[in-house]
């Protein structure tokens, strides 16, 4: 395993929020949390909804509610997780953060469930 990962960060943005922005907002940070230890420990964080969101809005949506959203949101991740070398599961329901953690087991990728598994955090 490179000394230097890609690591998927996956847990709930959209899911039990009713799409409140303030709470997908809110979702987003909570992922972000783990950003830093990723990078510092020498990693390349990375969450899907960086990427997905700015290409949504490209494309014209102006919402996740946006029916696009479908065409964009988990593609992005899936995409993402051919040039990952780990994920990082984060707590909470989340239909979509499963089917990272399915496809990266699928792959073969590495799936952690605590920061301090991920190696370099400890």
């Amino acid at each position: 395993m490179p000394s230097s990962l890609m690591i998927l960060i996956a847990g709930p943005y959209r899911s039990g929020t009713g799409d409140d922005p303030q709470l997908m907002a809110a979702n987003l940070a909570r992922l972000e949390e783990a950003a830093w230890p990723l990078f510092q420990a020498g990693h390349v964080p990375m969450i899907g909804e960086w990427v997905a969101l700015p290409v949504l809005r490209s494309a014209g949506a102006t919402s996740v509610t946006d029916p696009l959203a479908e065409r964009v949101m988990y593609p992005t991740a899936q995409r993402l997780l051919q040039h990952c070398d780990g994920v990082l599961r984060l707590p909470g329901k989340s239909k979509g953060a499963d089917q990272d953690v399915a496809i990266a087991r699928e792959r073969g990728i590495p799936v952690w469930h605590r920061l301090e598994d991920v190696p370099g955090c400890d």
